[in-house]
C-alpha cells in the first residue's frame, strides 16, 4: 500500500521552519501598509499574495 507524503512525512522542524517562513512576512507586510507603502514583493509572495493583484489594490 503506497503512503501519501503528508505534514509529518516532511519533519517536525521543517514543519516549523514553514510556520515561521511563511508567518515572518505578515509584520513587514503590516508595517508597510500601516505607513502607506507598498510590501515587499518577496512578503506578499510568502504570505500567498499575488503581488500584481495587490497592484490592482487602489489604495493601501
Amino acid at each position: 500500500m503506497a503512503r501519501e507524503a503528508g505534514c509529518m512525512d516532511r519533519g517536525l522542524f521543517f514543519v516549523i521552519g514553514d510556520f515561521f517562513n511563511t508567518f515572518g512576512g505578515v509584520p513587514a507586510a503590516s508595517r508597510a501598509v500601516e505607513a502607506g507603502r507598498k510590501p515587499g514583493r518577496g512578503d506578499l509572495k510568502k504570505l500567498g499574495i499575488d503581488p500584481a493583484a495587490f497592484d490592482k489594490i487602489g489604495r493601501f
